[in-house]
């Protein structure tokens, strides 16, 4: 057995059944290994290195497994670090297995020599290390392993090309050797009883209570929804939570903060207690003002927890065993006045998500789109979003509901991750439907190339269906915006306008089902289309770029405000943009004026 052979054989034992790679000669010994291997754990080719490293992310967002990307040495180990720093920044468990040139070349400027250590130092700082030895292999990779599931953060194991091919060898009972041994058995994290009691007095005595719930609080749903029943509370979602709580439950605001909603911005700014359930959501202006609310929050990284807000009691603990020790402690609060104002909020929220998403646009609303989605949505789907315009809808217009996962690039919010997320979770969950949302821009950037991995595997799959639809306005819209709103400049046409193309046209030549829809009455027989197709599908949608992606956690004056600086601009400055972008605002300001 070489160190290769040892090393898919040992990524087996963990139960690791996939691996998202692309070959290079620095991984060779490593191929070579694969054909020995039966091809087990599966190599998935993707058409770069990033794309690996982001289908491994999407694989353990959705899965709830170590996801696992392997590329060769030099260029390969860099095209990962932008999905490795995805995988940092949400919170997920992703090894990545990196070539090295051999031994006897290193430190020489040899051929693809790029010092990885250094390289990988911070993306994955919690575990970085180099195999020279084959006795040093067990304990670099399981540790790897381990390193990434506790503390949910990518690692690295890198090995030389000539290590690859040596005869493997255990580690002996000697000094200098360390031993190493598979699995892990988790504790169960529980809080500390004079914290709960604490915990329930803070809560017991508020009268406007909010939760605030983060994707660390997805495996206490129906704990979450006992504790907001108990207190008449409301429950806004971090961006990385929008799958934790149905949006069909009446006290559910939402999104919060950028991309947040109105009624998750009234719950902070009224409430006079807070609980922060996993999260740890950084933009502190869409909290309570500080010294308005009383404040709890629940996480099991004490490393995380306590420095968003200040927080008069910070509890270390998982969220389920955390939320089940508290329950007997609160109180059922009588009053539920607030909760009836926090539920005509949402009523009235979802009526005007509606209303707007009707609106005429030229030629297709965007909001639309995800508005027609929301009722066809499988119960089982699995949804993913890349970044840009097209999260703004999927915060604000998706509503899901039953077991509908969901999630894109949070905290680093990096373009292209949509399409990857979405193939790394039909692997993870080959029964279950996905539809990823994508802009025109991640389209072009990485995404049309992963369409043909789309078209390489989607005959494996149990399910075939992975819905791409693609918002196709030829422009970096949420730039475009965000240069209008922050900036006070119009559309600067050459770093913003995209080279049109037929991306129906593409995916039909690939064999994937293929819809083009360029009129708002056909957004929803294309949805029941796709949904019903019998492999891949593209939707090819023409959307307005000037349909603002404006924040409604904003207060009507801040929008009129906005929308007026826009229309004040002169002439000379603002000759670029068209006039229908100023006939648009015109109409919102009236809509405004009216609610």
């Amino acid at each position: 057995m070489k160190v290769a052979d040892f090393l898919l054989a040992r990524l087996r034992e963990w139960g690791v059944e996939h691996v998202f790679a692309y070959p290079g000669d620095g991984i060779n010994g490593l191929l070579a290994a694969w054909g020995r291997a039966g091809d087990r754990p599966m190599f998935v080719q993707a058409r770069h290195e990033e794309m690996c490293a982001f289908e491994a992310v999407g694989y353990a967002k959705f899965t709830g497994r170590l996801g696992v990307c392997a590329a060769t040495s030099g260029p390969g180990g860099i095209h990962l670090l932008n999905g490795l720093y995805d995988a940092r920044l949400d919170r997920v468990p992703v090894v990545a297995i990196v070539g090295q040139t051999d031994r006897t070349a290193i430190g020489g400027s040899y051929q693809q020599e790029v010092d990885l250590l250094s390289l990988f130092k911070d993306v994955a700082g919690a575990y970085v290390q180099m195999v020279t030895v084959p006795e040093q292999l067990p304990n670099v990779l399981d540790r790897a392993i381990r390193t990434a599931m506790a503390e949910r953060v990518p690692t690295a194991v890198i090995i030389p090309g000539d290590v690859q091919d040596l005869e493997y060898v255990k580690p002996g009972h000697e000094f200098k050797m360390v031993p190493s041994s598979l699995g892990v058995a988790g504790p169960s994290v529980g809080p500390d009883e004079k914290a709960l009691r604490q915990a329930a007095e803070i809560l017991n005595a508020g009268h406007k209570v909010a939760i605030l719930a983060g994707a660390g609080a997805r495996g206490a749903a129906e704990e979450l929804r006992q504790v907001a029943d108990l207190l008449g509370a409301g429950v806004a979602k971090a961006l990385l939570g929008k799958d934790v709580l149905s949006d069909e439950l009446p006290y559910v605001t939402g999104s919060i903060g950028l991309l947040g909603t109105r009624p998750s911005h009234e719950l902070m700014t009224g409430c006079d207690t807070l609980l922060t359930v996993g999260s740890s959501f950084p933009y502190s202006q869409f909290l309570p003002e500080y010294g308005q609310a009383r404040a709890v929050q629940i996480d099991i990284d004490p490393k995380q927890i306590g420095m968003r807000y200040p927080y008069e009691l910070n509890v270390v603990g998982d969220a389920a065993v955390t939320l089940r020790a508290l329950i007997p402690l609160l109180t059922r609060k009588t009053d539920r006045s607030w909760r009836e104002e926090i539920e005509a909020g949402v009523t009235r929220w979802w009526a005007a998500m509606q209303r707007e998403a009707m609106v005429d646009a030229d030629p297709v609303n965007p909001m639309r789109l995800f508005h027609e989605l929301s009722p066809r949505l499988p119960d089982n789907a699995i949804v993913t979003a890349d970044s840009g315009s097209a999260a703004n809808w999927y915060a604000r217009n998706l509503r899901f509901r039953g077991r509908v996962r969901g999630s894109l690039s949070g905290t680093l919010a990096t373009m292209g991750a949509g399409v990857p997320y979405g193939i790394g979770a039909k692997f993870g969950l080959p029964e279950r439907p996905v539809i990823a949302f994508a802009g025109d821009g991640a389209m072009q950037m990485n995404g049309l190339a992963e369409l043909l991995t789309v078209k390489h595997y989607w005959h494996t799959w149990a399910d075939p269906r992975l819905v791409v639809a693609v918002l196709h306005n030829n422009d970096l819209n949420q730039v475009t915006w965000e240069m209008r709103a922050m900036q006070g400049a119009p559309k600067f046409p050459q770093s913003q306008t995209l080279p049109d193309m037929d991306y129906a046209a593409f995916a039909e030549g690939l064999g994937l089902l293929a819809v083009t829809v360029d009129r708002p009455d056909q957004i929803g027989p294309a949805w029941d289309r796709v949904l019903a197709a019998d492999r891949p599908a593209l939707l090819d949608v023409r959307t307005d770029p000037d349909v603002p992606p404006i924040p409604p956690h904003a207060t009507s004056d801040q929008l009129k405000d906005t929308l007026r600086a826009l229309l004040g601009g002169d002439e000379d400055r603002w000759g670029v943009l068209k006039e229908g972008l100023r006939t648009k605002a015109q109409e919102f300001l009236s809509r405004l004026d009216e609610r």
